[in-house]
């Protein structure tokens, strides 16, 4: 068979080897603004290599997961929370011969609109803001909007539904959407048990005994423990694990909780975020010429509240701390 470049034959190749509920590129729904399509990437491809490149993935990487600023190099962020993601939807997507491009690029972008210092972050500026805040809506905006100084993306359909769906409401419409919802929670429960033990909040006999029993007590068994239900008990284009092995899942995300995301511990920092994340809200919306201009011009073309929401959520946990040192925070000065 003759092709005319690499993407057709990478295209052919998904109808030959992917399964029939995969959702192939050459089947996309598009992008919202048509574009001449890459003589050697597929579409989805493509998605994924705009976002690892785009801005806002860099800064993934000094944004809060679970614990606030953590001492030390092995704790989890943003960015490696993402990349776990990443990695658990791809070992899936192909095992069960759905498109791993796609499940890649959702995975890679799912966390991007989260604001500094986690969901703690995120609830404040919920409450500040008339609009409301969600990370999941924030990160569609991120790719619409906010990147590539406001032209966005323009990711496809498929790409931006699972971004859009991948923690709360209705289904992705992609079962690669799907996977990447479940990897989310795979990926975080477990490094969090991760992060607990390396901060001294749990111990590992701390977990149930059931749950030790049938999936393991490492973070390693664990996560393979669910990966292969999953893939050895999802037919006919349904996901699912076995019946032990889910009633486990959710015993351990109830667990995680009642004993990790209240414990003092990982929330002793978390008393000083509405007043940090306040402060800065009120003060942009009272001075909204002390935004960069991009979010200057977001305020007139929509509104202020909505131009400092961007902004805020955008911000990695060191950069807003320095803001608000920077506007709060008395600075010495010499005499000369």
């Amino acid at each position: 068979m003759t092709y005319n470049n690499i993407r057709e034959r990478s295209e052919t190749i998904e109808k030959q080897t992917l399964c029939e509920y995969a959702s192939l590129s050459s089947m996309t729904k598009g992008r919202e603004k048509p574009e001449k399509k890459c003589e050697i990437r597929t579409e989805y491809q493509r998605d994924r290599d705009r976002i690892i490149h785009c801005k806002s993935f860099r800064r993934l990487k000094h944004k809060t997961q679970v614990f606030l600023s953590p001492e030390g190099d092995h704790y989890r962020t943003r960015l490696t929370h993402t990349l776990e993601v990443s990695q658990i939807a791809r070992t899936i997507a192909k095992a069960l011969l759905l498109n791993e491009d796609l499940a890649e690029a959702i995975a890679l972008a799912h966390d991007l609109g989260h604001t500094p210092f986690g969901h703690s972050g995120e609830s404040v500026l919920n409450q500040l803001s008339k609009h409301g805040f969600k990370h999941f809506e924030q990160s569609v905006r991120v790719v619409d909007k906010l990147e590539k100084e406001g032209k966005g993306l323009n990711l496809t359909y498929e790409v931006r539904d699972g971004i859009l769906n991948h923690t709360r409401g209705k289904q992705p419409e992609t079962l690669e959407g799907q996977i990447v919802r479940l990897a989310d929670r795979i990926a975080y429960i477990n490094h969090d048990i991760d992060d607990a033990m390396r901060a001294g909040v749990l111990q590992a006999d701390d977990i149930p005994i059931e749950v030790r029993e049938i999936v393991g007590n490492t973070t390693s068994s664990r996560i393979n423990s669910f990966v292969a239900s999953i893939i050895f008990n999802s037919e006919n284009g349904v996901l699912k694990m076995s019946p032990a092995v889910q009633k486990v899942f959710d015993q351990l995300h109830t667990f995680m909780y009642e004993n990790v995301y209240v414990s003092p511990y990982a929330k002793q920092e978390e008393k000083k975020i509405p007043d940090l994340i306040g402060r800065l809200f009120s003060y942009f919306i009272n001075n909204p010429d002390k935004m960069p201009p991009e979010f200057l011009a977001i305020a007139h073309e929509e509104d202020i509240d909505r131009a400092v929401c961007d902004y805020i959520a955008g911000m990695t946990d060191p950069y807003a701390i320095s803001i608000y040192e920077d506007i709060y925070i008395p600075r010495g000065w010499n005499i000369k």
